[in-house]
């Protein structure tokens, strides 16, 4: 290992080339433990990449090329019209064949802190279920076991974490027994970085010793999929499919094998979910083909009168709400995330308000927007994609995030929603849930992933109807 000194060096000679000599400035005014963070943030920045950066995204904006035509998407629907009924059947059973294989993988985008919900901790730490006041994480890890019960091979999984939440994100699976999974059975890594930059090019400091770092973004988790290793070791275990979710909607179906058999039958290299939006101007990307291609438009860039749109029918024209659960071809992520891949995810600029130091080493919040930040975005990958497909889903079936401490997606709207779908899948096993005057089950209800993974599991799973005496909750789990 090169000594701090040596380190110091080579960094000084570096940033003298690029013009980032400042972030040495005050190298004499640090001590040992400073000095020695300095250059660890150093080694997490790619500075080839952010030289090119610098001159296209940051010292200007990137002109985007306006959309001439935008339309909605062909989508598949959750149930098969008549003449789809056979490519349904067909489907499930290739996706049930494909988990079986062990060619499925989960991929989890869990670097977040809980920090919006009054949490201390990875937001996957955050205590979730109504009965049992089960973690993000293991809600997860449950969806894996289910699998296995259910198809007789436990996946891998993969969890990106971030430079803030690694450690803690391990030591939380080793306090909870990886709740029932083995430490061979999940691969952590971290999330890239990012710097943020001065208007005029310059890397700015967050302190005389730290540089101002975040992450790349959500689609940043392609890229570290491939820096970490992670793809090759999911190529040495035959691993060919990625089902990607993000960490805070604890309805995510992890393992779906009508998605992953229309996936497969259609040979889309990314497919995703949708849902139909529950109002016009609802904060969530939409599905849409712009100029002939499948792509996310987010909610701010679509105009109000797009929004609102209604079609001879009277339905929602732009209706297919992004909810980040998409099914990624493994060759596909190789293919664009590989050095000097021929099409590659773009970058975005934004600019942003942050605490940095100035040239004299004094630290302030300012006013106004002071920085440039770059992220990417993995719905761009979408476009890239052959033959990528959209298949609409169920709200109350897959999607209730945990965005916020309370309101809309909070842990009580996501606790609500968990209730309302093991009641569901109850009555459609046959069993009786009893109601109050508004619909809601008068009763806290749970269903584990290890006893059922979706309600044909669950009417599988029962050899004999529960009894439901409210207000006494009904909790059906397996031991682990």
């Amino acid at each position: 290992m090169p000594t701090t000194d040596e380190r110091y060096r080579q960094y000084a000679d570096q940033l003298h080339q690029l013009s980032q000599d400042h972030l040495l400035k005050f190298w004499d005014q640090l001590d040992e433990d400073q000095r020695s963070q300095l250059l660890d943030d150093l080694d997490l920045i790619n500075f080839e990449r952010c030289q090119s950066l610098i001159e296209s995204h940051v010292r200007q904006r990137p002109q985007m090329a306006p959309v001439a035509t935008l339309q909605p998407p062909p989508a598949f629907e959750p149930t098969p019209a008549p003449d789809q009924a056979e490519l349904y059947a067909r489907a499930r059973q290739l996706g049930a064949e494909a988990i079986q294989a062990g060619r499925v993988a989960a991929f989890t985008v869990a670097g977040g802190q809980g920090t919006r919900l009054g949490f201390d901790g990875p937001k996957g730490a955050f205590r979730i279920s109504p009965i049992r006041n089960a973690p993000l994480f293991q809600l997860f890890a449950e969806n894996i076991l289910g699998a296995e019960r259910r198809w007789g091979r436990r996946p891998r999984w993969y969890i990106m974490t971030s430079l803030t939440n690694h450690d803690e994100t391990v030591t939380f699976f080793e306090q909870n027994a990886y709740f029932g999974l083995t430490p061979e059975d999940v691969m952590f890594f971290r999330q890239g970085q990012m710097p943020a930059f001065h208007p005029d090019g310059r890397i700015a400091l967050a302190e005389k010793h730290r540089v101002a770092l975040g992450p790349d973004g959500h689609g940043g988790s392609l890229r570290a999929l491939a820096d970490s290793g992670a793809l090759h070791d999911m190529q040495q275990r035959g691993i060919d499919l990625i089902s990607y979710f993000q960490v805070d909607n604890p309805l995510s179906q992890v393992f779906d094998p009508l998605f992953i058999g229309l996936h497969l039958d259609t040979g889309s290299e990314m497919s995703s979910k949708a849902v139909r939006k529950a109002y016009d101007e609802e904060r969530v990307g939409v599905l849409a083909k712009a100029d002939g291609q499948l792509t996310v438009v987010e909610y701010s860039d679509l105009p109000p009168e797009l929004a609102s749109a209604k079609d001879e029918a009277g339905n929602r024209r732009f209706d297919a709400g992004n909810i980040a659960l998409h099914l990624l071809n493994r060759e596909f992520v190789e293919r664009i995330t590989a050095p000097g891949a021929a099409v590659q995810l773009p970058w975005h600029r934004a600019e942003k308000k942050i605490r940095v130091i100035d040239e004299t080493g004094k630290s302030a919040l300012p006013d106004q927007p002071n920085v440039v930040k770059l992220e990417l975005f993995v719905f761009d990958a979408i476009p890239l994609a052959q033959s990528p497909l959209v298949l609409f889903t169920e709200r109350a079936e897959e999607f209730s995030p945990v965005k916020n401490a309370d309101g809309l997606d909070s842990p009580t709207t996501a606790k609500r929603d968990m209730i309302r779908r093991s009641a569901n899948w109850l009555e459609t096993a046959g069993v009786t849930v009893p109601r109050d005057a508004n619909g809601e089950p008068t009763l806290p209800i749970e269903i584990s992933p290890t006893f059922a993974l979706d309600a044909q599991d669950l009417r599988q799973r029962l050899p004999a109807m529960p009894t439901i005496t409210p207000p006494e909750p009904l909790l059906l789990a397996d031991n682990v």
